[in-house]
């Protein structure tokens, strides 16, 4: 898979469960987006994380395991015919990684590990790199460079709030055409920059209730891309829960990301 997958007249989803909890789950949910997204003419990439390795308490759920949630990652892309994409951690996961999905993913927080963006870069494989909380948009074009340096033109950049406090993100949206000038296609992760990480219940809190804001903004300032954590039922995920968007509201967010990216 290369970029040219993500291009049409309209914007591409990236969407899917946190974490992958079963196979049963995950095939059924790209089912239902698959279905939805070619009804609305959306190029789709199935979303799950083949583990957490940022969670806020050591009892937190991080997987089914690593070599069992990638297999079940292969069979949705080759069940449902779409490209998948997961997070890496590391730089030796990247080549692991890469023989199952289509694309590589940088947790915000690794944005900036030089190590792991040339090792993702060097499998050939897309790379979508998530801007740091930390980061300012502008910074996001040497790590993007990380990439290309490396032989591979394969890279989206995705915002995803910055650190407003110290529990809660705010997204800038002067960020989306910022990044845009770099030449990659620029995705909002919805969900994530709904969060509000470091409670001290030490569960990650959200504000699910500002989905539909958040991506109808986004959509309006230019985004290419949008990317959404979804679950049939968030408050019994076992991750991220409480930023998710319930799968049977998809649909209707997505009519109306549309009619907004229509009128542009």
């Amino acid at each position: 898979m290369d970029l040219s997958y993500l291009q049409s007249d309209n914007f591409f989803l990236l969407a899917g469960p946190c974490v992958i909890e079963s196979e049963e789950m995950a095939l059924a949910i790209a089912e239902k987006i698959k279905t939805m997204t070619d009804k609305l003419g959306i190029p789709y990439v199935f979303k799950g994380s083949f583990r957490k390795a940022n969670r806020s308490r050591v009892d937190s759920f991080t997987g089914i395991g690593d070599e069992k949630a990638l297999h079940i990652l292969r069979k949705v892309g080759d069940t449902h015919g779409i490209p998948t994409v997961t997070d890496i951690h590391e730089s030796h996961e990247a080549a692991m990684a890469a023989a199952y999905v289509d694309i590589l993913q940088i947790p915000a927080f690794l944005c900036r590990q030089t190590e792991l963006l040339i090792a993702a870069a060097e499998t050939g494989k897309v790379v979508n790199i998530k801007k740091g909380q930390f980061l300012s948009p502008d910074a996001m074009r040497f790590a993007a460079q990380k990439v290309t340096d490396s032989g591979n033109p394969n890279v989206l950049l995705t915002e995803r709030g910055t650190t407003f406090g110290y529990g809660d993100l705010v997204v800038d949206f002067r960020g989306i055409p910022q990044m845009k000038t770099f030449g990659f296609p620029v995705v909002m992760d919805v969900t994530h920059s709904l969060q509000q990480p470091n409670q001290s219940s030490g569960v990650t809190g959200g504000q699910p209730q500002l989905i539909e804001t958040i991506a109808k903004a986004a959509i309006a300032t230019g985004a290419d891309g949008i990317f959404i954590e979804t679950h049939p039922n968030p408050a019994q995920a076992r991750s991220d829960g409480a930023n998710m968007l319930p799968l049977d509201m998809l649909e209707a967010l997505l009519t109306k990301l549309i009619r907004i990216r229509r009128a542009l």
